[in-house]
């Protein structure tokens, strides 16, 4: 039966998600910096907002601490309401757009630039020849820059490189990749297929300063082998490690991914470490909630995709089972 009513609603505080989607985010983060970061917006102008809308509310919705934010006890009662109504929201959006059949929507990924290059390229190519309804955004970073984005979300995928045998929660193992003593064209050393770690003793380098996931392997196995590893220069630019290596006949130590292209064409030389070698892993984590889920989804699916393809081919190899 048709009713002879429209439903009787009051949205004058609600009418404005985006100032309750900065509520959400000031409340879980508990900090208005760290909440900026997250919204891609800047803090004077959440601020400004947080504070029209505890005017309209004519309530204080947070605490100012030394450490932060805190919910008020007003903040904490309707913390759980806001929190579903732009879930709900969210879905509707999402149903609009099409994301229950086709994904939609920006996708962030943070990854060291080592790895971004073998796997960006293809990886654009791919979604938008499957999915055009998806749109890429990439921050490249030092290690720790990589996993601060991820603890703050400002990335929905990390990739990172991890040393020795556990993985951390939530993380997706990808392919082990080995350390290669990178030279000029010509050099002796690297010119052989292996070269073992006593090699790289006093050796001219150019190596990450610490700290560096690659410079602490290094140094720990150096001080395990009883040899010095002293770099004339140190610099966290792959760009300027591969030209300072080629120009200035400096060694460095890379995974053979990030040299590919020069080694096959002749401008560097990559001798693999033994005796012992030095491995990484390549790790994919996810942040907890944060961006379009099935666009997330499918580019993680890429990924890996993509990740065991350059396995096959012996870019890297890929992950024994346990």
């Amino acid at each position: 039966m048709q009713p002879t009513k429209a439903t009787n609603l009051q949205l004058d505080l609600t009418s404005d998600l985006q100032k309750w989607r900065a509520f959400l985010a000031i409340a879980e983060l508990g900090s208005l910096t760290r909440a900026a970061l997250f919204l891609d917006s800047n803090q004077s102008l959440l601020s400004r907002h947080l504070n029209a809308l505890e005017r309209e509310c004519n309530a204080r919705l947070f605490n100012r601490t030394g450490r932060g934010v805190a919910l008020s006890d007003v903040g904490q009662r309707i913390f759980p309401h806001v929190k579903a109504l732009l879930a709900d929201a969210e879905q509707l959006e999402l149903e609009i757009r099409g994301e229950a059949r086709e994904p939609m929507g920006r996708v962030t990924i943070g990854s060291l630039p080592s790895i971004t290059n073998p796997i960006v390229g293809r990886l654009f190519k791919q979604l938008r020849a499957r999915h055009p309804g998806v749109h890429l955004k990439i921050l490249e970073g030092s290690s720790g820059q990589v996993e601060e984005w991820l603890a703050d979300e400002r990335v929905d995928i990390a990739i990172l490189y991890r040393y020795g045998n556990s993985q951390p929660e939530r993380e997706q193992a990808l392919a082990t990749v080995d350390s290669y003593l990178i030279g000029a064209a010509g050099d002796r050393l690297t010119a052989a297929a292996e070269v073992p770690f006593s090699a790289l003793h006093e050796l001219p380098f150019i190596l990450p300063g610490a700290p560096n996931g690659l410079r602490t392997a290094l140094d720990a196995i150096a001080r395990q082998e009883r040899i010095t590893l002293v770099p004339a220069i140190e610099a966290d630019s792959l760009p300027l490690m591969r030209s300072t290596v080629a120009e200035a006949r400096l060694y460095t130590v890379l995974p053979i991914h990030a040299v590919w292209t020069e080694v096959q064409e002749g401008r560097l030389q990559a001798a693999k470490i033994v005796s012992p070698g030095v491995q990484r892993i390549v790790s994919m984590a996810l942040a907890r909630a944060k961006g379009p889920a099935k666009a997330v989804s499918t580019v993680a699916a890429e990924i890996v995709d993509i990740v065991n393809d350059n396995a096959r081919s012996g870019m890297w190899r890929p992950i024994e089972p346990a």
